[in-house]
């Protein structure tokens, strides 16, 4: 049975805080347990950003049960989820496809884009009113946030997962469906050396290491 409030569902997709499993690619800068530490820094403050929009339900979702999800969700009242699928594709399709018949309205965000705001949240609701589909560009050629109002799992097929041609190739896939889409602003994700930069250019970023970054 699900629990709704709303017509529309958010879904943070988070990997569990676990060493060597998580921010790998800055493991030479931070080293693993600081990997570790600024994944939860980022999962924790992606939450907290999501967690006002009044006109969705948040969900978070994972591939595994860890207890850093329960300190998190619990106190919010926010379910959590287990992931299914062998790849990235498969796993976002099985989520589309488990809540869209219950909702008018599916985000899925990751938890590595510390500028996804309510603002831009309500923006990709506002697209879904006219479009089936919406993506929020990350800069680096993947994608931060995707929104559908109607299921196409083929746009999750044949998609190069972790190179900066998903947004591209998502693009094609959606073509190919023949599925109408609109684009957000383009935002960072912090997966490389170059993206910590984004960290730290604003109050909002010295804020977020005050609060979560702590190792």
């Amino acid at each position: 049975m699900i629990s709704r409030s709303t017509d529309s569902c958010l879904i943070q997709f988070a990997k569990a805080p676990l060493l060597g499993a998580v921010k790998t690619r800055l493991e030479p800068t931070l080293g693993k347990a600081g990997c570790v530490a600024l994944h939860r820094a980022l999962v924790s403050w992606v939450f907290s950003r999501h967690l006002p929009v009044g006109q969705v339900d948040s969900e978070v979702w994972s591939d595994r049960k860890h207890p850093f999800f329960d300190a998190l969700l619990t106190p919010a009242g926010v379910p959590f989820r287990l992931q299914e699928g062998a790849d990235l594709g498969q796993r976002m399709s099985h989520a589309f496809a488990d809540r869209l018949p219950h909702y008018r309205n599916v985000l899925l965000i990751g938890s590595d884009c510390p500028g996804i705001d309510v603002d831009y949240i309500t923006a990709a609701l506002k697209a879904l009113q006219t479009v089936p589909a919406v993506l929020g560009p990350a800069r680096d050629g993947g994608y931060v946030l995707v929104g559908l109002n109607r299921p196409c799992p083929g746009i999750f097929e044949d998609v190069p997962w972790g190179s900066g041609r998903v947004m591209e190739a998502t693009r094609q896939r959606l073509i190919a469906n023949r599925l109408q889409w609109l684009e957000l602003d383009a935002l960072a994700d912090i997966d490389r050396n170059e993206d910590l930069h984004y960290l730290v250019s604003s109050v909002e970023r010295e804020l977020f290491f005050k609060k979560y970054l702590t190792y």
